[in-house]
């Protein structure tokens, strides 16, 4: 009779699910806490001195990199120190200055829109409200949120970027991928004095550990509370 040694890939292991309400609320607490021994002070990674470059910023940071629009924006705000030299100026030049963020034409309407819409409507501040903020060219809900919660720390929602977007489905705090639907979720479970801080946390946690390929989950302070389908441990 002949035998064959045949060796298993070894599963996964399974970390146990809450059963209710209060071990689901008790997991958001735990995984708050670890965010916070992991990193303490996380904030806002595009550079800026007042609202309205916060606000610039946010919108050349769409589908580019925090690193580039950083490399970008020192000497953009050098030339367009103010949004009256933003609303001044050509979009065909503005979008040359800003053409290494990509999408800099419409980058560049949305930024001369913006400053704009700000002069006339807001007497040349970035207003305080997200239903005000949603008027200004270029400033959907996550380019508000960034805006409100970094530069006034209001707490008006959660900001869902793709960090943010792919770790709350790994950890199973939302079941969509919408960006609307995920802040909905997030703003049920995730107490409003953290919201801010959170988006931040996390959008590091997703930099340096919880990448969207192979993440270091060996690495990773949250791993005993994941059951990602992808983890690597």
């Amino acid at each position: 009779m002949l035998r064959y040694n045949v060796r298993l890939k070894p599963s996964l292991r399974r970390i146990p699910r809450p059963k209710n309400a209060a071990e689901r609320q008790a997991r958001v607490k735990d995984i708050l806490a670890r965010l916070d021994k992991a990193y303490p002070n996380a904030t806002c990674a595009l550079h800026h001195r007042n609202p309205f470059e916060l606000l610039v910023a946010t919108i050349l940071s769409a589908q580019c990199t925090d690193k580039r629009v950083n490399e970008v924006t020192p000497g953009l705000f050098e030339k367009y120190p103010t949004p009256l030299d933003f609303a001044s100026a050509r979009q065909e030049v503005l979008a040359n200055d800003i053409r290494s963020t990509g999408f800099f034409n419409n980058k560049a309407k949305s930024v001369i829109g913006a400053a704009k819409k700000i002069i006339a409507e807001f007497g040349g501040q970035v207003p305080h409200t997200m239903d005000e903020l949603l008027t200004v060219p270029g400033a959907a809900r996550k380019t508000a949120n960034v805006v409100l919660g970094t530069a006034y720390g209001i707490a008006s929602g959660v900001v869902v970027d793709t960090h943010v977007a792919r770790i709350s489905q790994r950890l199973d705090l939302t079941k969509h991928s919408d960006p609307v639907k995920i802040e909905q979720d997030l703003m049920k479970i995730i107490p409003r004095d953290r919201w801010i801080s959170f988006s931040h946390q996390i959008i590091l946690h997703g930099r340096a550990l919880c990448v969207a390929r192979n993440p270091k989950c060996s690495e990773c302070p949250l791993e005993t509370v994941c059951y990602a389908k992808d983890k690597t441990v």
